[in-house]
C-alpha cells in the first residue's frame, strides 16, 4: 500500500523538506507515504481567493492516483484521531488492499469539491496549522502509527 500525500504547495522551507523526509523514509515500503506538491496559483492584493482554491482542488482531485481507494480531506472540521485510533485506521487501510490519497489544502484550505470527494476529514488538532506544518505533523503521526503496529520502541506512551 501507498500512501499519497497531495499537498497544495512547491519550494518548502529547509525545515519542512527536512522535516517531512525524516519521517517518510522511515516508513518501510509496505506503508510508503509519497508526496505530490500541487502548484499554488499566484495570490494577489485583487485575488479571488475562493476560485483559487477550487482551481487548485480540482488540480488536486485530477492528481489521486487511481488506484486509491480511500481519500480523506485534513481539515480542521474533521475527526480528531488519538494516536491508538491512527493506528487502528493505518492497519484497515494496509489491509483493504488499494492505496490511500490524503489531501492538503493550500493558504485558503480545501476546496468543498475536495471535501465533498473524501470518504472522511480528519483532524490534526482543533488549532489551525500552517499548511506547510501540516506535511510534517502527518508524516511523523504515520511512522508513530506504523511503529504502534510494529510493537517498535519509537512510541512510548
Amino acid at each position: 500500500m501507498k500512501i499519497h500525500l497531495l499537498a497544495v504547495g512547491t519550494k518548502m522551507p529547509g525545515w519542512v523538506v527536512q522535516g517531512y523526509a525524516e519521517y517518510a523514509t522511515r516508513l518501510p515500503p509496505e506503508c510508503a507515504l509519497l508526496l505530490k506538491e500541487i502548484p499554488a496559483l499566484k495570490r494577489g492584493k485583487q485575488a479571488d481567493l475562493r476560485r483559487i482554491a477550487e482551481d487548485e482542488g480540482a488540480r488536486m482531485l485530477g492528481a489521486i492516483p487511481p488506484q486509491c481507494t480511500m481519500v480523506i480531506a485534513l481539515d480542521e472540521r474533521g475527526r480528531l484521531l488519538d494516536t491508538p485510533a491512527l493506528a487502528e485506521h493505518l492497519q484497515g487501510w494496509m489491509g483493504q488492499g488499494g492505496d490511500v490519497a490524503l489531501l492538503v489544502g493550500g493558504p485558503e484550505g480545501l476546496a468543498p469539491q475536495c471535501r465533498e470527494r473524501a470518504s472522511w476529514q480528519w483532524s490534526l488538532s482543533p488549532l489551525t496549522l500552517p499548511h506547510p506544518l501540516v506535511r510534517v505533523v502527518v508524516a511523523e503521526q504515520l511512522y508513530r502509527a506504523w511503529a504502534v503496529l510494529r510493537q517498535h520502541p519509537y512510541h512510548r506512551a
